[in-house]
């Protein structure tokens, strides 16, 4: 990969996540998102390798269908309260399912199945740039709802991972997935 498309890449996916921490629109939010989504993805497949070209495959659809539940939710949200403002989510259910759809693109449990796998195919540098700077974007989306979205729900999403991850880490035998 040239230089100069590496530094397009880098950029754009610097660019996507200061737009999605720095909107309070949704549809912003998403566009942040999407940007990251289709940065990192030629970042992943680089290296022409069946592992490289299935992880890419596995990112996409993962993120694909994270980023249409995002369009859901803020859609039902606009609909139903008429704005698309991230920091007044309208109801429960469009809560949770911003909170499916966050989960899903941070790779938290029970959504993260996808995230070891994808780990596995990819080169060291691009798993620490995707477990790090990936994780950016969506956090901040979840810290924005997080007034808003039920603390029980929080904690027995952040106790199921920290539990399964440990678990599955004690079973693992590839170290990259640990």
């Amino acid at each position: 990969m040239s230089p100069l498309v590496l530094s397009i890449l880098i950029s754009s996916l610097s660019t996507g996540t200061i737009i999605t921490m720095s909107s309070h629109h949704w549809l912003l939010a998403w566009l942040g998102l999407e940007m990251n989504t289709l940065a990192i993805i030629p970042l992943i497949s680089k290296h022409h390798h069946p592992r490289a070209t299935e992880a890419a495959t596995k990112y996409f659809l993962t993120q694909a269908a994270a980023a249409a539940t995002i369009l859901f939710a803020s859609t039902l949200s606009a609909w139903t309260s008429g704005q698309w403002s991230i920091l007044h989510p309208t109801s429960l259910p469009v809560a949770l399912l911003m909170l499916i759809a966050l989960a899903m693109k941070l790779g938290l449990a029970p959504v993260h199945a996808w995230y070891p796998e994808v780990l596995q195919g990819i080169t060291l540098p691009t798993a620490l740039l995707m477990s790090t700077w990936q994780k950016l974007a969506p956090l901040a989306l979840l810290l924005m709802m997080y007034n808003h979205l039920p603390q029980n729900i929080l904690l027995t999403l952040g106790l199921l991972s920290a539990c399964i991850g440990g678990w599955a880490g004690l079973n693992q035998t590839q170290t990259r997935k640990i």
